[in-house]
């Protein structure tokens, strides 16, 4: 069974995020956009998206890519990244969300490779991958489950032989390391209520400046998008347990449900209360979808 809600806007923009339940672990999503911009952000999960229209330009960590019809973005879990058009017409395309444990199995069943596997570019151009990713997506609709299952792990595995591997990041050595993982440490604890960037350096022994460009440098982003994009995550983990988005929005410290809309959208690609549709969630109650 699929679940999906589209939302179309004004300019044309249209967005079906959802889920079909013989792919557990898996989110789709299959959108057109032209004004849509997405905030720097990051995913628990890969992400594959291949491009069937137009161009997305992003910035993957700290390069400016583009990706174009037949060209396939990879994002591995954790890693910075924004999207947004690179031609006038916008982009058209769609994206598999895998859990990080599915690449992995896939890794070790058909590859042999045992640890933390990943892709070392974010495009690749690979028209049959493309392909196969479309597949999914239309197998899913289908209700096939046979042919989507089978095509999610041959795209899978035909993305990690071509163009991924083992993925070791280095410990932190330095101070400045150490001290952004504790500066993260304590902002994913306080959320709602976190410290401004001098309380925060000054509990940590060392300058404001000082900790914005290690924890730049540790996590792709400053301390304040950090947080907001933990937020993000927190909430989709609360919309997911089927917490209404108000409720959602207060406990991750946004000021109001629009508030977490904003970001929410800015990150995800739709509303809460329709990402929360998609995934039957959401508890039935009149105002469970609110503002969104």
């Amino acid at each position: 069974m699929a679940r999906g809600t589209e939302k179309e806007g004004a300019s044309g923009e249209r967005a079906r995020y959802w889920q079909y339940a013989e792919l557990p672990g898996v989110d789709l999503l299959h959108a057109h956009y032209v004004r849509k911009a997405f905030a720097r952000h990051t995913h628990e999960s890969f992400v594959f998206a291949a491009i069937t229209e137009g161009v997305e330009a992003f910035h993957h960590r700290d390069r400016l890519v583009h990706a174009g019809p037949g060209q396939i973005a990879l994002v591995n879990p954790d890693t910075p990244h924004t999207g947004y058009a690179g031609v006038p017409e916008g982009w058209t395309y769609r994206t598999i969300y895998p859990d990080a444990e599915i690449v992995r199995s896939i890794a070790a069943d058909t590859l042999a490779l045992r640890g933390e596997a990943g892709f070392t570019s974010p495009v690749v151009d690979d028209p049959y991958a493309a392909q196969l990713v479309v597949g999914v997506h239309r197998a899913a609709e289908e209700g096939n489950a046979l042919a989507a299952d089978s095509l999610l792990r041959l795209v899978t595995a035909r993305l990690l032989r071509s163009h991924g591997g083992l993925v070791t990041p280095l410990p932190p050595r330095s101070a400045g390391a150490r001290n952004a993982a504790r500066a993260r440490d304590v902002l994913e604890a306080g959320m709602v209520e976190p410290p401004t960037l001098e309380r925060l350096a000054a509990d940590l022994g060392t300058s404001p400046f000082a900790l914005l460009r290690a924890f730049r440098e540790a996590y792709g982003m400053p301390p304040h998008t950090w947080l907001t994009d933990a937020r993000v995550r927190r909430a989709r983990q609360l919309l997911d347990a089927g917490t209404p988005p108000a409720e959602a929005a207060a406990a991750v410290g946004f000021t109001d449900q629009s508030h977490l809309s904003r970001h929410f959208t800015r990150s995800v690609g739709v509303p809460p209360g329709a990402y929360q549709r998609a995934r039957g969630t959401g508890r039935r109650t009149p105002r469970a979808d609110a503002g969104t």
